[in-house]
């Protein structure tokens, strides 16, 4: 249930945020977004400066960096497609990190269930697919597969909130390249609470969810339940914004779930040890396993 309401709440922050992209457009509501997420987790934790060692800066750094592009590219998606295809092609990030680090070649199978799926979902026969949707939201699966590769690496040297209080904000200054000029033109007072409540959501809420989770269950085990995190797009995607899937849609969403689930058999990381000796994976560490993904 911990996991569910984890997810729950990122795709509610998704769906949620298309007002504001309506007001500062999808880089501005992601750079607004970020920022509030980087005050609030500086404000309940200490940023572990004193454990930065020279070789984490560059992996430190690239997960900011990537974090807030794929943030910025979802939103730029979102602005375009629905919820639960954006979810759907972004969600074959971490599948083909998935199949590429498997021992086996038959894991290759799973990401193509999944890009079959996509395109029923987005049917691209009829022309009425946004390209540039498409494009955005394959690029935020991009971003989302190199997030989860540098999440390995950072999540091994510190523990979760630490880790988001270092990269965070520099997701938020990347971000701030695009997002600064597209929204202070439009930028209200009435934006900064909202922007607080969407960080809440998404990510500090699923955050702390997937860490009390994640201390009663398998990373493998997670990272199944992370399959249906497109489902739950989809879901949000008609209750809040009223997004109707057609039957190819539903039966899209079904193979990406199938591939999602499918993917994480043995993708259980077996040979890392987290920040504190023999302590359990932190979420990010976890999240990094080649079967899950990041909070967006």
């Amino acid at each position: 249930m911990l996991a569910v309401t984890a997810m729950m709440s990122v795709q509610l922050g998704s769906a949620l945020s298309t007002g504001l992209i309506d007001d500062v457009g999808p880089a501005g509501a992601a750079w607004l977004r970020l920022t509030a997420g980087a005050l609030i987790l500086l404000a309940i934790a200490r940023p572990p400066l004193r454990r930065v060692r020279r070789s984490d800066v560059a992996p430190l750094l690239g997960l900011g960096v990537a974090t807030g592009l794929f943030t910025v590219f979802f939103l730029a998606a979102l602005d375009r497609i629905p919820l639960g295809t954006a979810v759907a092609i972004e969600f074959l990030g971490p599948l083909a990190v998935a199949a590429i680090r498997s021992p086996s070649r038959a894991a290759l199978a799973w990401p193509a269930l999944a890009l079959g799926g996509v395109v029923l979902m987005t049917e691209p026969w009829t022309g009425a697919t946004d390209p540039l949707g498409v494009l955005f939201a394959a690029l935020a699966g991009v971003g989302w597969g190199c997030y989860i590769l540098l999440t390995q690496k950072v999540g091994d040297r510190f523990d979760g909130i630490g880790a988001l209080t270092l990269t965070i904000p520099v997701a938020a200054v990347t971000a701030a390249i695009v997002g600064v000029p597209q929204a202070l033109p439009h930028l209200r007072l009435e934006h900064l609470p909202l922007a607080i409540g969407l960080a809440l959501l998404l990510p500090v809420l699923p955050f702390a969810l997937e860490m009390l989770a994640l201390r009663r269950m398998t990373a493998t085990a997670f990272g199944t339940l992370l399959a249906l995190e497109p489902a739950f797009g989809l879901l949000l995607g008609l209750i809040v914004l009223q997004q109707q899937p057609g039957i190819l849609q539903l039966v899209g969403i079904a193979l990406v779930i199938t591939a999602g689930a499918a993917a994480q058999r043995g993708g259980l990381r077996v040979d890392a040890v987290g920040p504190a000796e023999g302590a359990p994976l932190s979420p990010p560490a976890a999240r990094a396993a080649p079967s899950s993904g990041p909070p967006r």
